[in-house]
């Protein structure tokens, strides 16, 4: 790969100390960051570079790490609106994704990676968990080779008191995951990485969580599951087993470093203490948790217990976008509403959050997050010279606040230039939209014509 320059630019570090370099350079050799700093960049560093790219006038950043979605639902992009989680399910999740086929989640995976890339993602957690066709997930991973884009699939899993289309026996989840990890662990460069996805606390067994949490940490693998999105959820399982989500995974044996809690919304004071004293990450997805009236997830309080906190839109079903620009100000905003507290969070923690605590998730802080010298090259440039950002004061402040996906300039993955001058450089995007209308048109047909019943479906 050549050699990269960006030289003019404000650097905004997410470094531990929220570094931010006024004017400085990055200098990216093959796809690694191999030397930054303040002012113009020695003279040869200019001499080896094979690409200039002239940043002035922009934020210069690290790739924010999405830290979970469910890239099938770009198919039903504001279909779901105004309805709680489990009326949202059954009348507009299940009856298309009963249909879906390999094609359809590898096309929906290449739009949603574009979107991702063009709001200032270069690394995205995917919660995959229709398997209607076993290959859906083969059809994801595809698509995250096409768009350069660094991908975590969080293979899901249901086993009992699910829709029967989308549970799995735990002997076929095991299986799966083997194949998967034998295919696509470690592709493309290493960008491609796969984890166990347990779906929901009252979907999935005690004993196959306890199985796929042992494999998991025998095979060095990350276990990636939505806890307390809805106080309706908590009370399912508080009736079935006496235990809260966290309590219950707790007494599993299944909470620690490598566990990832997405949404913890409804949590108890001996949750979030578990949570801290367990070293579990949790993944907040503010935008949903608006969308669906779900509440709001204690983050200021889990961050004053020292609980690593990641940032995602969670899927377009249930939030129509998977724009990270926005999840940024709505996760500020949210916790300074919920508490009453201007200063409950500050612009350098969400830009943490979004970057560093990403990279936690994704389960690679020594590679991704931050720029510093010999981590990944997932740089982000963001045109400041707007009217949506002027004047700018403060550059965390303008990036959290201010700016917009549109503003997204450049972004590098893996030491890639995968959209430069905001035009996409690694698909062609026209293409890629048109093929979209078309698979999208076919799925809703099919799922018309399966005559969808929801006649087996208990809670």
């Amino acid at each position: 790969m050549p050699n990269i320059l960006i030289e003019n630019g404000s650097l905004v570090t997410v470094n531990t100390g929220n570094e931010v370099i006024a004017s400085g350079y990055i200098f990216i050799e093959n796809d690694k960051i191999a030397a930054l700093g303040a002012g113009p960049p020695p003279s040869n560093l200019r001499r080896q570079a094979d690409t200039l790219i002239d940043a002035t006038l922009m934020a210069v950043m690290p790739g924010m790490i999405n830290a979970h979605t469910h890239l099938f639902q770009i198919f039903l992009r504001g279909l779901a609106d105004d309805k709680p989680l489990l009326e949202w399910l059954k009348s507009a999740i299940w009856p298309v994704a009963c249909a879906l086929t390999e094609e359809d989640a590898y096309v929906a995976g290449l739009v949603g990676f574009l979107e991702n890339i063009r709001s200032g993602a270069t690394a995205v957690v995917d919660h995959q968990y229709v398997h209607t066709d076993l290959r859906n997930s083969d059809g994801i991973c595809r698509a995250a080779q096409e768009t350069g884009i660094r991908l975590l699939l969080a293979r899901g899993w249901a086993d009992h008191n699910y829709h029967p289309t989308f549970m799995e026996s735990p002997a076929l989840i095991i299986a799966e995951m083997r194949r998967l990890l034998d295919t696509w662990q470690g592709a493309a460069n290493g960008r491609i990485r796969v984890e166990f996805g347990p779906l929901i606390p009252w979907g999935c067994s005690d004993q196959a969580v306890r199985e796929t949490y042992r494999l998991a940490q025998e095979w060095g693998l990350g276990t990636h599951i939505h806890v307390a999105e809805t106080q309706a959820e908590v009370d399912m399982v508080l009736q079935s087993h006496g235990l809260r989500h966290i309590e219950w995974l707790d007494h599993l044996g299944a909470l620690g470093p490598t566990t990832h809690l997405v949404h913890s919304v409804w949590l108890s004071e001996r949750e979030i203490d578990l949570i801290a004293e367990k070293k579990a990450i949790v993944v907040h997805c503010p935008v949903s948790n608006m969308y669906l009236a779900s509440g709001i997830a204690p983050i200021t309080q889990l961050k004053a217990k020292g609980v690593t906190i990641a940032l995602a839109s969670d899927g377009p079903g249930s939030n129509n976008s998977q724009n990270m620009m926005e999840t940024l100000k709505m996760t500020a905003c949210l916790q300074k509403v919920g508490n009453l507290d201007a200063m409950a969070l500050y612009p350098e923690e969400v830009l943490g959050m979004a970057c560093r605590g990403g990279a936690a998730t994704f389960g690679q802080p020594e590679l991704i997050g931050s720029l510093e010298v010999g981590k990944k090259a997932d740089v982000v440039l963001v045109d400041l010279d707007s009217p949506f950002s002027m004047p700018v004061h403060k550059i965390p402040s303008t990036l959290v606040y201010s700016a917009s996906a549109g503003q997204v300039d450049t972004v590098i993955i893996d030491g890639r230039v995968v959209m430069r001058a905001k035009q996409i450089t690694i698909v062609d995007e026209k293409a890629v939209l048109a093929q979209a209308r078309a698979v999208c048109a076919r799925l809703f047909e099919r799922a018309q014509a399966m005559k969808y019943s929801l006649d087996q479906v208990k809670w």
